[in-house]
């Protein structure tokens, strides 16, 4: 891994916590942290000993948005040369690599989360907050359209008229409206955010199955648009055909069967089914 300057990368028992590291600019995004983000999930994603990624930032803020002390957007080129080139916008770059991740991800947003700091997290799978975060999509208060691929995760997750309230207008919100909306799955006291998310980690990761995670997360993303349940019907069909016969489901009965906690044997770099349809879209 590259030594990170803008972000942290940790593993403890299974779980491991990007933090946005940039407190003094109450984490303001940039394209070395954009790429930085984009390479720490890679890793996660490919590393059998993590299950379940957290997304939060240092200090009092997740991320205020793009870094504007330039006096504009750093959103050009391909960034530093010893990581990988965007070859998306900044936001976009790392929300897209999240969408492909067979990991789940749950972001912990403390206080500001505004402009990226909005728009990278919807691409997470749960989203909780402080009850004083606050929220913004204010691109067009800053004369350019939304960014981090927010004009199709917003919508399906807050609905057309909330997304379209909250992009045109460009205003900042509350946590509780954010909760009624549907973007956060739940809100905490600040003290205790990180220990919640931590928590329904250490849930996830202790039991169930990484594989059947993995595929679950990849198929509601990626069903759930289309317009009949004909394909859902034909994938899942060929999934419990297979899976049922799989280790891990063994071991799923036993473990329910015998009162204890599950051990599933199956790993994501090697057990993951060859006929998915999005298998190589990284």
């Amino acid at each position: 891994m590259t030594a990170y300057q803008q972000i942290r990368y940790e593993v403890t028992d299974r779980v491991a916590t990007i933090t946005l590291d940039r407190p003094a600019a109450r984490n303001g995004y940039t394209l070395r942290m954009a790429q930085e983000l984009r390479d720490a999930f890679a890793h996660a994603d490919t590393d059998d000993e993590v299950r379940v990624v957290i997304l939060t930032g240092s200090g009092p803020d997740f991320c205020v948005g793009a870094d504007l002390t330039g006096g504009g957007f750093d959103v050009d080129g391909t960034g530093e040369e010893e990581l990988p080139p965007l070859e998306l916008e900044p936001a976009g770059s790392v929300s897209a690599r999240m969408f492909a991740m067979n990991k789940p991800v749950i972001a912990a947003l403390n206080g500001a989360a505004v402009g990226a700091g909005a728009t990278v997290p919807l691409a997470a799978d749960l989203r909780m907050a402080a009850h004083d975060s606050r929220f913004g999509f204010p691109f067009t208060r800053r004369g350019i359209a939304p960014e981090g691929g927010s004009t199709w995760f917003l919508p399906r997750l807050v609905g057309l008229s909330t997304a379209l309230d909250w992009t045109l207008t460009g205003r900042v919100f509350g946590a509780d409206e954010a909760l009624r909306s549907g973007l956060l799955h739940s809100v905490h006291e600040p003290g205790t955010l990180l220990d919640a998310a931590r928590t329904l980690a250490h849930e996830i990761a202790e039991r169930t199955a990484p594989v059947a995670v993995a595929v679950t997360r990849q198929m509601i993303y990626r069903l759930s648009s289309l317009d009949s349940p004909d394909q859902a019907h034909r994938l899942e069909t060929r999934l419990v055909r297979l899976l049922t016969l799989s280790p891990d489901a063994a071991e799923g009965v036993t473990s329910f069967l015998e009162r204890r906690p599950p051990k599933f044997p199956g790993r994501i770099g090697d057990g993951l089914p060859g006929f998915l349809p999005w298998a190589g879209d990284r």
